[in-house]
């Protein structure tokens, strides 16, 4: 997806889309939201908290309800954008045809009034657990010093650790490796860390 800098630039590069998307973005900014650029897309949000956004692909384009999975959708106008978003839902578009614009002007005061309701839903952050190859298994439990300096670690660098580990395919890259990251661990410094302060 290409960067863009303004909302007018977002349009331009759909043009394909463009009049269907001028429409929708003057029935969005006729509320209380405010328009901001995210992810190279606009958004549109509630005293900082995304509410709608719209989106432009190849053969449609539509609006995102961050929090859509709240709204009444007595039209039935709204699809699931993929089986694992629990919240964001969708009203897709592929001609101006489809566009009746005092349903989406309903459906996206019903998103803001959800908001101001405080209705979203959290991302779930569950910490994964670690698959711990049986390489370093052993390892650590042949050595007490370097499992002590492995339990400081933080999941994901504990995480990172196995994942090296585990995806080397043959047993010699697995010791290599292994010998590799010891002296790593026992200093408390991640698998990645010199790349992550550049």
């Amino acid at each position: 997806m290409k960067k863009v800098y303004s909302v007018e630039e977002y349009i331009e590069v759909n043009s394909h889309f463009g009049e269907e998307l001028t429409l929708l973005r003057s029935i969005i900014n006729s509320t209380e939201l405010s328009e901001t650029l995210k992810w190279s897309a606009p958004v549109y949000a509630l005293e900082g908290k995304n509410v709608v956004g719209l989106g432009a692909f190849k053969n449609h384009f539509g609006i995102w309800f961050f929090n859509g999975v709240f709204l009444k959708d007595e039209k039935n106008l709204l699809e699931q954008a993929q089986e694992k978003t629990k919240a964001l839902r969708q009203m897709r578009f592929t001609g101006m045809a489809d566009i009746d614009k005092a349903a989406v002007l309903a459906y996206v005061k019903e998103a803001i009034q959800n908001q101001k309701l405080g209705k979203e839903i959290k991302p779930e952050r569950k910490g994964k657990k670690v698959d711990m190859p049986a390489e370093l298994k052993s390892a650590l439990n042949k050595n007490s010093v370097l499992n002590d300096s492995f339990k400081m670690l933080t999941p994901g660098k504990q995480r990172e650790y196995a994942e090296y580990i585990q995806t080397a395919k043959q047993d010699a890259t697995k010791q290599t490796r292994l010998e590799k990251i010891t002296p790593m661990i026992l200093k408390g410094v991640g698998l990645n860390d010199k790349y992550k302060n550049c």
